[in-house]
């Protein structure tokens, strides 16, 4: 858990994070407090005309068609004490350059986009067309100071070399102690 709300040394923020595997039963996405009260599960996503769960945040339209993956990520605010919770499910029908070999191995940095940047990355994993990573970060921080910026995962190689390969984001306009779902369309990189 990362704590940014300002304190009684301005300037120093001691920032860490939390990785839970969620891989294995009975853990389950906000259960892992055991001092907290759990916050009622609910699923939502917005579909797109094709009906897919891509947020409408990350549609971009263009020439280029195609499809370089998609992410899906659960988020929710605990506001009893102030944490968002981001949660990295899995990442599919990910495309990489032939230059990264056949399996690199892939990972997940995520951007929280305030004044002060706050990130955080996942494990990686060998690349395939369906790769679970089911890990949440938390962070405690204002909800005022989350609804005007936005969230960034930049899909990135491990091996051969460091490379990112994909890019998503999402804005957090929306972002309430309702447990949300996402399916975030990946872009090639900007430059």
């Amino acid at each position: 858990v990362s704590d940014l709300r300002p304190s009684a040394f301005p300037g120093s923020f001691d920032v860490s994070r939390s990785m839970f595997d969620l891989r294995s039963p009975p853990h389950r996405f906000m259960k892992r407090y055991d001092s907290f009260s759990s916050v009622p599960s609910s699923t939502s996503s917005r579909k797109d005309s094709q009906g897919s769960n891509r947020s409408l945040d990350t549609i971009t339209l263009s020439g280029d068609e195609r499809d370089f993956g998609r992410l899906h990520v659960k988020l929710c605010y605990v506001s009893s004490v102030e944490q968002i919770w981001i949660t990295v499910l899995h990442c599919k029908d990910l495309s990489w350059p032939s230059s990264c070999g056949e399996n690199p191995r892939i990972c997940i940095k995520g951007i929280l986009m305030l004044p002060k940047p706050v990130h955080f990355k996942s494990s990686s994993k060998e690349g395939c067309s369906d790769i679970e990573f089911m890990e949440t970060f938390v962070f405690a921080i204002k909800l005022q100071s989350l609804q005007t910026v936005r969230l960034v995962f930049k899909i990135q190689t491990q091996t051969p070399r460091k490379k990112t390969i994909g890019e998503c984001s999402l804005a957090l306009r929306d972002l309430s102690t309702e447990e949300s779902s996402h399916w975030l369309g990946v872009s090639p990189p900007s430059k």
